[in-house]
């Protein structure tokens, strides 16, 4: 079983051309609580609210099927937390977001404004305030399909907004460093990074090269695609994954 997390501002609606790449039909994709799905009541949105979240998901997925778990963005971030935290729950595991994990990564301009103190509601608050056509032109100048970029404008809300702080707030450096830490120390699972060369957001390829390596992950590099590259060329993405799974043993874990 292939199960997809996608990451911020974002909704389900980013992995449609994947999926429809993949042409699996034991494909689950998971929208995180206030991204595309509703927050439940005392929700905190720390980065360690979303992996719990995510552990239960996933026992409620055990089957026959092992499973492939597969994140976008933050979604990659979930997922590493995940890997490093409940390795038992998974076959394998796969992120576009290694280098984010990297002890030199330093945080994207956006991030360290949602990180800020009153910088980061301001600019929440008029993410939200902006209205939806605007908001889905942006998503789509930056590389979304008009179908995913309206889909995602939709989702945004200031309960979004109030997730994005916490969950950046809980993730500032030292800390994402130290979660990188614990991947490195745990038990592993087959793992593959992905690496979008035009992804500005992430590190560079560099740093998701050396993260990699210190947890045992296969990289693919994905040349000229950027941060959705999910949307602007599925293919190369949808064959690096397929390739990887081929590897993998087969059965339950």
């Amino acid at each position: 079983m292939i199960v997809l997390v996608h990451g911020n501002p974002e909704t389900a609606a980013i992995w449609d051309p994947l999926r429809a790449e993949l042409g699996r039909d034991d494909v689950t994709a998971l929208s995180p609580p206030g991204f595309g799905a509703p927050v439940p009541d005392g929700f905190g949105a720390h980065s360690d609210d979303y992996v719990t979240w995510l552990v239960a998901e996933l026992e409620a997925l055990q089957g026959d099927a092992p499973i492939d778990l597969v994140g976008h963005d933050w979604g990659g971030g979930h997922v590493m937390r995940l890997a490093a935290k409940r390795p038992d729950l998974i076959r394998s595991w796969a992120t576009d977001i290694a280098g984010c994990a990297h002890p030199d990564y330093v945080w994207h301009d956006l991030a360290q404004v949602w990180q800020t103190p009153g910088d980061g509601e301001a600019a929440v608050e008029a993410m939200a305030a902006t209205p939806k056509e605007e908001l889905a032109a942006g998503f789509e100048a930056l590389g979304m399909t008009a179908a995913a970029a309206r889909s995602c404008a939709e989702a945004v809300t200031p309960e979004m907004g109030r997730c994005i702080l916490a969950l950046y707030r809980s993730a500032a450096q030292p800390q994402m460093a130290a979660w990188g830490q614990e991947l490195a120390a745990a038990e592993r699972r087959p793992a593959l990074a992905l690496i979008p060369t035009e992804d500005h957001y992430t590190g560079g390829e560099q740093l998701a090269r050396e993260f990699a390596g210190k947890v045992g992950a296969d990289t693919t590099v994905l040349d000229g695609l950027g941060h959705w590259w999910m949307l602007q060329n599925p293919g190369p993405g949808a064959a690096a994954l397929t390739a990887f799974w081929s590897r993998l043993p087969s059965g339950t874990i």
